[in-house]
């Protein structure tokens, strides 16, 4: 619990003026980009109180501020590959595959998804819904359009995951970044092309206290490096939401550093990187 009445202040202000609850956010995180945001805004606590009281507009911005996440293509090719070799090959009898990325930032994970469903010929078979508190980083997500200084470092992982197979060193594929990018290093630009633009259903979702976003049940629910800055209690809250929207046998995927401990952990089947839903 946040100590600083100050601080409790400004969380109750979030949650009575616009429904955000901040309450079980990780305190270092949220008092870390609190000060950013007084540092930007030059203002001290009390006035940022009174114009996040004052100023509809602010408010949402300051959330936004508060929320921004970073993300990369392919992220950590292991859980990809485990993704890839593990995962899709279970559901590949399936007519229909729902998969639900939570916290999708600014939608580099989603496209990856997309991608590596394309080349498994799963991607026409498959939902595939995103989610995230901030509008803006939606705005960029369903935009897919993003600076190749910022993402080329990461086209490596692209190679990876669709090219390289761990399990098998003597096989290797051919996947262009052309089939999926235009790239334009002058201006700076990576697009994603215009074919895979409407794949995804973005929708702003506030993981704290909205309800199953799309009222269906997921077969992957992608949270990776979301839930670093919850503390243990929302945690919870949000492995057994989760367990909920799972279908029977569906799978977890959490960020690199994150896992499931304490009382909830008994409802999932911990296969390396993958949290497999227990049936009862």
């Amino acid at each position: 619990m946040f100590e600083d009445p100050d601080i409790q202040t400004l969380i109750r202000t979030f949650r009575d003026y616009a429904g955000y609850d901040f309450n079980n956010y990780s305190e270092k995180s949220f008092l870390r980009r609190i000060e950013k945001v007084m540092m930007d805004y030059k203002l001290d606590i009390r006035k940022l109180i009174a114009k996040v009281k004052d100023d509809r507009l602010f408010l949402e911005q300051v959330v936004r501020d508060i929320t921004v996440n970073t993300t990369e293509l392919f992220r950590d090719p292991q859980v990809w590959h485990a993704i890839k070799y593990r995962i899709l090959p279970r559901l590949a009898s399936k007519r229909e595959i729902n998969i639900w990325h939570a916290g999708c930032s600014t939608g580099q994970e989603v496209y990856s998804m997309i991608i590596l469903l394309n080349e498994m010929n799963m991607l026409h078979r498959c939902n595939i819904y995103a989610t995230d508190l901030n509008t803006d980083v939606i705005k960029t997500a369903q935009a897919g359009v993003y600076s190749y200084r910022s993402v080329s470092e990461y086209l490596d992982n692209f190679n990876k995951v669709l090219c390289e197979n761990p399990y098998n060193f003597d096989e290797h594929l051919v996947v262009t970044y052309e089939k999926y990018f235009d790239i334009n290093k002058v201006k700076d630009t990576f697009k994603i092309k215009r074919e895979f633009l409407n794949k995804a259903i973005f929708k702003k979702h506030d993981l704290v206290t909205d309800p199953n976003p799309f009222n269906v049940s997921y077969d992957i629910i992608l949270c990776r490096n979301v839930l670093i800055y919850f503390n243990n209690t929302l945690q919870n809250k949000l492995f057994i939401d989760f367990w909920n929207y799972l279908d029977t046998y569906g799978s977890l995927v959490l960020g690199i550093h994150e896992s499931i401990i304490g009382p909830t952990s008994v409802k999932y089947d911990k296969k390396g990187l993958i949290y497999n839903k227990k049936v009862f």
